[in-house]
């Protein structure tokens, strides 16, 4: 395999772990008994009978996002560095997710109480501070690569990693500061989409232009 082949393997794994991920956290939603998408986030598949299935999914994909940061780091050049640093740094959070679990939450799994959510362990502290990092390394890493296809002269490129930058940031942060636990939610997945999206599109921008040698 040349180095070129290689490279579009760990550009590959950037272009499917989204939807991968997505499917995979959707599917359980629809499945795992007294899972409201209103009320309750993806994180919290992880808990109950079942719970390995989302622990997985974070594991998983975090090592997929970290394959995809090498990757771009090689196809994107000197001016993908940080970028793609702070894309493997997103990846990493994302695989110790795996391992800190949100808290249970009211009404998920079944049986857990309303007074559930007044209080935060150690391990649930830990999950929404990974993530809390992840997700600033990956609002910072799109908004880096906009710039770097911005001297490019590739403003496609640039416009749509500056959105996914702001909406990721917007989506992680912005719940605090709204009135409902529903629209919290709806921020929230607006976030990950985005930000799962601008990797897939990303990915197979580098993916089609890296040169395969035979």
């Amino acid at each position: 395999m040349s180095t070129d082949e290689r490279t579009r393997s760990l550009l590959a794994s950037g272009i499917v772990v989204g939807p991968l991920y997505l499917a995979l956290g959707v599917g359980q939603g629809l499945l795992r008994e007294g899972f409201d998408f209103r009320r309750h986030a993806l994180s919290h598949l992880a808990n109950g009978p079942y719970g390995w299935v989302q622990s997985a999914n974070f594991i998983v994909s975090g090592l997929m996002v970290i394959a995809a940061a090498v990757g771009i780091a090689r196809a994107g050049g000197r001016e993908f560095r940080w970028p793609s640093r702070l894309l493997g740094a997103y990846g990493t959070a994302v695989f110790l997710a795996g391992f800190f679990r949100a808290d249970p939450v009211p009404g998920f799994p079944p049986g857990t109480p309303e007074t559930a959510a007044s209080a935060m362990t150690t391990r649930g502290l830990l999950h929404f501070a990974v993530g809390g990092l992840g997700f600033v390394a990956l609002a910072i890493c799109c908004l880096l690569a906009a710039r770097a296809f911005g001297r490019r002269g590739q403003s496609t490129a640039a416009s749509l990693s500056a959105a996914a930058g702001i909406v990721v940031v917007a989506g992680f942060f912005g719940p605090a500061y709204l009135p409902s636990m529903s629209a919290a939610l709806v921020a929230l997945w607006i976030g990950v989409v985005a930000g799962w999206i601008w990797l897939t599109v990303t990915s197979a921008h580098f993916y089609r232009t890296a040169t395969i040698v035979r």
